[in-house]
């Protein structure tokens, strides 16, 4: 597995950690409300195409909690910055669950530094009468079996040993997580008004088990971004690029590689 740097930037005011490796047009990552402090075998993948940058969001992991920080489009203008400030263009913006949400909402405000956009299992939009889970409710255990197709895999994760540091970060975690998407719960309605205008090749991934955001979302997010194309993970849960890694790393190539 490629070894990639890890640094802090100053962003906004926010002492942002980061991960970056590999080389060629940029992919921008950004992570679900488990956070990303960890480099993942799919970051190692992707860095054999791209140069993959893996920022933890403010508020998140080891980066810093803003005082400007209160909701999410506070999130996708911070990172409207960042693009800005380290002057990176033709953009592949990835983002899954929350991060899709944030991703979503950076492209309505700005397409100018992206080239093409991924959501996976994306939060931000709300379907009628196919409410997502409450996750709020879950412990850390259920979120963690909740999140997979795959119970063994899940149990295997649970079985690992956690230390008082990643036990801390998950905590910071879910705080966070309530702060931005609690009420009302992992969407928000100016999104649904104005998604329309975004105006970018945009791939959908989305696992058939999802059990915290239902399948039927994928059509919903195709329904409101025209030319979407939607691609579904068969025996997947919520995290495609953890449980369908290969599936996950060949899509975003191949979508990436298109004209």
């Amino acid at each position: 597995m490629s070894e990639p740097k890890i640094y802090f930037e100053t962003v906004e005011g926010c002492k942002t950690s980061i991960m970056r490796a590999g080389s060629g047009a940029p992919l921008l990552f950004l992570h679900g409300a488990n956070g990303a402090s960890r480099w993942a075998p799919f970051m190692a993948e992707l860095a054999k195409s791209f140069d993959v940058i893996v920022p933890e969001h403010p508020g998140f992991g080891r980066s810093d909690m803003p005082d400007w920080l209160d909701n999410v489009g506070d999130m996708a203008n911070f990172y409207l910055s960042f693009m800005k400030q380290f002057d990176l263009k033709d953009v592949t913006l990835v983002g899954t669950s929350m991060g899709g949400w944030i991703a979503s909402e950076i492209a309505v405000r700005d397409q100018s530094r992206l080239r093409k956009l991924v959501l996976v299992a994306s939060a931000g939009l709300r379907l009628k009468g196919v409410p997502p889970a409450d996750l709020f409710l879950w412990s850390q255990e259920e979120l963690t079996r909740n999140l997979f197709h795959d119970k063994a895999l899940a149990e295997r994760l649970l079985a690992m040993p956690v230390s008082p540091e990643d036990s801390d970060i998950a905590v910071r975690n879910r705080v966070t997580t309530a702060r931005l998407a609690w009420n009302p719960r992992l969407y928000n309605p100016d999104l649904e008004k104005w998604i329309h205008r975004l105006d970018l090749p945009t791939l959908v991934l989305w696992g058939r088990q999802d059990a915290l955001l239902p399948v039927a979302y994928a059509e919903r997010f195709r329904e409101a971004i025209k030319g979407a194309k939607v691609q579904i993970f068969e025996d997947c849960g919520h995290l495609p690029h953890s449980e369908k890694s290969p599936e996950f790393v060949a899509a975003i190539r191949q979508f990436a590689g298109e004209a």
